[in-house]
């Protein structure tokens, strides 16, 4: 697992850099909330070194599913709505120390894990959500299915679901793997150099960076298209792409190295820039439902930013801070996935790592006035 780059916060010179980059904006619009990776009152959060949540996705009826890194990977769940308010432990993974992906299907997620020995993919029926824990609760926690490895001595980069397919591609250090989520199979369906992440594209594609270009795959027609899309002129670094997709119109985005901001369609290809996010690297992205992306930029102490396609703005909105029940800042994210009912999600890549749930601001109709 490639190592994030640890931030002293107590070295010379901190104040001055918090101050340069702070500059005492914190979450200047919507509302943040961490929540601790346990039941509060009632279980223990998972260990602080353990808890750097670099892997999310979200299940049709909303429950968040998730994975930690650092000195062992864990699984999670979280669930928000009704009288619910947990996120709970699934467990840790043997011999991993990595989660780089989670995929949720039709009735079963899966999880990608790296450790010493390479990747492996995990199976598990989701959780299903509960009327209410306000009375007596209960959670098990059955053995998650291991399907073995995805390619034999090869870490896993990245990879992502198409739940209406219940399927998942899965990007190896050097292969592509298309997994079927109910029968639990797997097989290679081409060779390319793991770079970065991947992401489902607008007709349904899964595409990811190919040597200045982007590969597309076409899971129905199973073809891999090398240098398919040439990469808008830009500073590419293939290991830190990251992807944000409108889960509405498919449409992706992604930045490059200066932080300039791209948008990609499989019909239309890559946009012209539009816009530059405040702070680089550009870190986990997420669209909600009205085509708002927000995501999380910087390094050691980042920020958060929004586009608006609408409007053309890029608006910086501080760094990430909860106000509620107990103050926390957030400095380094390393997930990001769209909730239920439109809210984007973050998952904190630190010791302690909280999930964040950021509930954006509701925007005023062009022309409405009022108090």
């Amino acid at each position: 697992m490639a190592k994030r780059k640890q931030y002293d916060r107590n070295a010379p010179g901190t104040k001055e850099l918090v101050d340069r980059i702070v500059h005492g904006a914190y979450t200047t619009q919507g509302t943040m909330v961490a929540f601790p990776l346990c039941f509060p009152g009632m279980t223990t959060p998972i260990p602080a070194d353990e808890s750097h949540i670099t892997a999310l996705d979200v299940a049709a009826d909303g429950v968040i599913y998730g994975g930690t890194s650092g000195r062992q990977a864990h699984l999670f769940f979280g669930m928000f709505h009704g009288a619910t308010g947990i996120v709970f432990d699934m467990g840790a993974v043997e011999d991993a120390d990595h989660a780089a992906a989670v995929c949720c299907g039709q009735g079963q997620f899966l999880a990608c894990v790296n450790g010493p020995a390479g990747g492996r993919i995990l199976r598990r029926h989701f959780q299903g959500l509960p009327f209410d824990l306000l009375q007596e609760w209960g959670f098990s926690r059955p053995p998650f299915e291991d399907l073995g490895e995805a390619v034999p001595g090869e870490h896993i980069v990245h990879a992502v679901a198409d739940a209406a397919a219940n399927r998942a591609v899965v990007a190896t250090e050097n292969h592509l793997v298309s997994v079927d989520i109910g029968e639990g199979k797997g097989r290679v369906v081409g060779e390319i150099p793991g770079r970065g992440q991947i992401a489902c594209a607008s007709r349904g594609g899964v595409v990811g960076v190919d040597d200045g270009a982007l590969w597309v795959y076409d899971a129905d027609g199973e073809v891999v298209k090398r240098q398919a899309v040439p990469m808008p002129e830009g500073d590419w670094d293939d290991a830190g792409l990251t992807w944000g997709r409108d889960p509405v119109t498919g449409t992706l985005y992604t930045a490059d190295g200066q932080g300039r901001l791209f948008a990609f369609r499989e019909e239309t290809g890559f946009s012209e820039c539009l816009g530059t996010v405040p702070l680089t690297p550009v870190g986990p992205m997420a669209v909600t439902f009205d085509g708002r992306l927000f995501g999380a930029c910087g390094d050691g102490i980042g920020k958060t930013f929004c586009y608006n396609p609408v409007t053309g703005a890029m608006d910086a909105l501080g760094v990430a801070v909860s106000v509620l029940e107990r103050r926390r800042y957030g400095y380094v994210f390393g997930a990001a996935a769209t909730g239920r009912d439109g809210q984007i999600i973050f998952g904190e890549d630190d010791d302690l790592g909280h999930l964040w749930l950021y509930f954006p601001r509701i925007l005023r109709p062009p022309g409405l006035t009022g108090a």
